[in-house]
């Protein structure tokens, strides 16, 4: 038996994978066939900081000093 998810079984566009904001304002998803990165469509949407280690260090250090 395969589980569906609920969007899946409705039906709704969306994405499985989750939506990464980086500090620079840019976003990516991390399904590689996603193609469409509005939040609307990713359940889980998350500051890349608190997930990449080293990620937008650089821009997180500009923003705390401007």
């Amino acid at each position: 038996m395969t589980a569906e998810c609920a969007e899946c079984a409705r039906g709704l566009d969306h994405c499985h994978g989750a939506l990464v904001v980086h500090g620079d304002g840019g976003v990516e998803c991390t399904a590689p066939d996603c193609d469409d990165i509005d939040p609307a469509r990713h359940r889980m949407v998350m500051d890349c900081a608190g997930i990449l280690p080293g990620c937008c260090v650089a821009d997180t250090a500009v923003l705390v000093a401007s």
